[in-house]
């Protein structure tokens, strides 16, 4: 190694431990947990159960759902529903649910999930509960939130939050971009009139963030959205960006603290190798690890979307894929 070669690489290493956080090179990302079973899914939300185990719910089927024992070999288990409740049917004309969202809270799992058409914002969130988190044991409970086509947001995509003892429930796609509502904790539903506060946009129609997700870490409630496009295979360019804020509402910045609300927003994973349009994400708690879930589109299977499982570490306050 040159003289020179070495200064530039302590030079490097000096500039990297001075920044507050730098977004990993495309080449570095690690690959997902190797996983056996049941690997097709799309948007995946995925929980440790109390009674042992894992569950994962999805886009795709009425509900669909897969179970594991060990994280690692997954099964299809059929379905959250075994038929759509019939208020689906005045979103789309096949009762078809997207993006769920599962939680557990006060000795019940809750979940979450949206109705709609493509390309509209005449969309809802319902919401149904479960003693045990298993397919086929859901009871629904309607409409938690809605957006019409004069509505600047659009309600699809939930994930739920508590901060100090009020729930919360992010949501957004496309429509000026992501946004947050404060829900009931006795019915799970929005409160009358709450506010709807804006958390991240893009600078540029059609506004492409979508799958909003928030998690608190020490002293911050983290923001991960996706970005770009899904949805078309080996074509897709979603990927998974992150911002945080000292407040849930807001406002939420990057490492460079350019606010989310202007564009902002740090590169957390992108397609990489056969692992293309990574997104439509959720995190998750396992033995007191944060794991970040996710559907890519395999590059060796037609661009077929898959589970895609990684650790988050937490470096200089922000997360990074392990």
């Amino acid at each position: 190694m040159t003289v020179r070669t070495t200064l530039t690489a302590v030079a490097t290493a000096t500039l990297m431990a001075l920044m507050p956080h730098a977004a990993q090179a495309a080449e570095s990302y690690p690959d997902p947990r190797p996983i056996t079973g049941q690997e097709i899914i799309h948007d995946p939300t995925v929980i440790r159960l109390k009674s042992g185990g894992y569950a994962a719910y999805s886009t795709g089927g009425v509900i669909g759902a897969r179970l594991s024992s060990d994280g690692r070999h997954w099964q299809d288990s059929g379905n959250a529903f075994a038929e759509p409740p019939s208020w689906w049917y005045e979103y789309n004309d096949t009762g078809d649910p997207w993006a769920p969202d599962i939680s557990y809270r006060d000795g019940t799992y809750w979940l979450y999930y949206a109705v709609s058409s493509w390309g509209t914002n005449h969309s809802a969130i319902g919401v149904a509960t479960s003693e045990t988190g298993l397919p086929g044991t859901w009871t629904d409970h309607g409409k938690v939130f809605s957006s019409e086509r004069t509505d600047s947001w659009n309600a699809i995509d939930p994930a739920l939050i508590k901060s100090q003892g009020r729930l919360w429930m992010t949501f957004g796609s496309y429509w000026t971009g992501i946004r947050m509502v404060e829900l009931n904790p006795d019915t799970g539903k929005a409160l009358p009139g709450a506010e709807v506060h804006h958390l991240a946009t893009r600078p540029d129609a059609p506004y492409a963030v979508e799958g909003p997700y928030v998690v608190r870490h020490g002293r911050y409630y983290y923001l991960f959205a996706s970005y770009d496009a899904c949805c078309s295979g080996v074509n897709s360019t979603y990927k998974i960006k992150v911002g945080r804020s000292t407040s849930v509402t807001g406002p939420y910045v990057d490492s460079k603290g350019k606010p989310l609300l202007e564009g902002g927003g740090d590169l957390l994973l992108e397609g990489h190798g056969d692992y293309i349009g990574t997104g439509g994400q959720s995190v998750f708690k396992d033995r007191g690890e944060d794991w970040l879930a996710y559907h890519y589109y395999d590059a060796q299977d037609n661009g077929t979307p898959k589970l895609g499982l990684n650790k988050l570490n937490w470096e200089q306050g922000w997360p990074e894929v392990a």
